[in-house]
């Protein structure tokens, strides 16, 4: 079973909340999203609807998918009371979602980072509803994820035993040479997944929590390409003297996407932190996805280890049936 596991919904419980809540600062016009923390965009049926979720999966030669929510949905920078209010619906809708087809679709929860404590009571719920998984941003509203305020979240997903899918938000307007081309997404994305990855490496949260897995979405930012400069910064830099020699000795706890839109990109991920490590994901149904993600796929790798990618990794990494 070839299972995505980088795919977004925003369910009705979600939709419903933003029409009837003003403060989110959401303005849903007909299946038009205006405003938030994101450029406008359609809300396409697949979002919402199972049905259809499956449907776009079948026109991707997929048959499953690890349903997270979209990132403007995170609302991090509201306050903490709204903030839990929308991962709790967030986390009703997706389990109610995915209890459609089971046998084909998982979420993964949201919780509320802006409040430490409430995370990790709305994720010990989410777990028991049935969670195969967390989704957090890449930072929270301007913290970083390795901050001290943060280990109960990291404890919490570690005793639980469950992966931790880092997506990046909160990237526009960050840096305003970013602004005119959409290079917010094209290189902000990339570059707050290396932040956070980095961060917490540097930081000491794997080597506090060594049951952690986590999730890089966008093959993994620059992470893959530039640990190696890193490496070197351990070794002349007084900043990094308490920090770990070598990046990539995490690289068994650390899983990366498919999505660079380019085979040659993706043939160098494989090699560099080896074919066990690379799941499917594909964005769906954001227009940033691959068109062709199983294409994308066997232009990069041999059909042993597309069938190691898009199904086996997944399957073991979320205990998928």
């Amino acid at each position: 079973m070839r299972i995505d596991v980088h795919n977004h919904a925003i369910p009705e419980t979600v939709l419903e909340l933003l029409r009837r809540e003003p403060l989110y600062g959401v303005t849903l016009t007909g299946s038009r999203w205006r405003g938030g923390v994101h450029v406008d965009f359609e809300v396409v049926p697949s979002f919402a609807d199972p049905a259809a979720k499956l449907k776009e999966l079948e026109a991707k030669e997929l048959d499953a998918a690890i349903v997270s929510v979209a990132p403007m949905v995170f609302y991090y920078h509201v306050d903490e009371g709204a903030g839990e209010r929308m991962a709790v619906e967030a986390n009703e809708g997706l389990a109610e979602f995915c209890a459609f087809e089971p046998d084909r679709l998982a979420w993964l929860a949201t919780v509320p980072m802006q409040a430490p404590v409430r995370a990790v009571a709305v994720l010990r719920d989410a777990a028991a509803a049935g969670c195969v998984g967390v989704e957090v941003g890449t930072g929270v509203a301007g913290r970083r994820l390795d901050e001290d305020e943060f280990e109960p979240f990291w404890a919490a997903a570690a005793e639980l035993d469950l992966p931790v899918t880092l997506h990046p938000a909160y990237t526009e307007g960050v840096n305003p040479a970013l602004a005119p081309f959409y290079l917010e997404n094209v290189l902000g994305y990339p570059f707050d997944t290396t932040i956070a990855i980095e961060r917490l490496i540097c930081a000491g949260v794997l080597d506090r929590h060594p049951g952690l897995r986590i999730v890089l979405v966008h093959a993994g930012g620059y992470f893959p390409y530039q640990a190696g400069r890193l490496r070197h910064a351990q070794t002349v830099r007084p900043e990094l003297a308490n920090s770990p020699a070598e990046p990539l000795s995490y690289l068994d706890r650390l899983f990366f996407d498919i999505i660079t839109h380019d085979p040659l990109a993706l043939e160098f991920l494989v090699r560099r932190v080896g074919r066990g490590q690379v799941v499917m994901g594909t964005d769906l149904p954001f227009d940033m996805a691959p068109p062709e993600p199983m294409s994308l796929l066997r232009a990069a790798v041999d059909d042993d280890v597309a069938r190691a990618i898009a199904d086996t990794n997944p399957s073991a990494l979320y205990g998928f049936a």
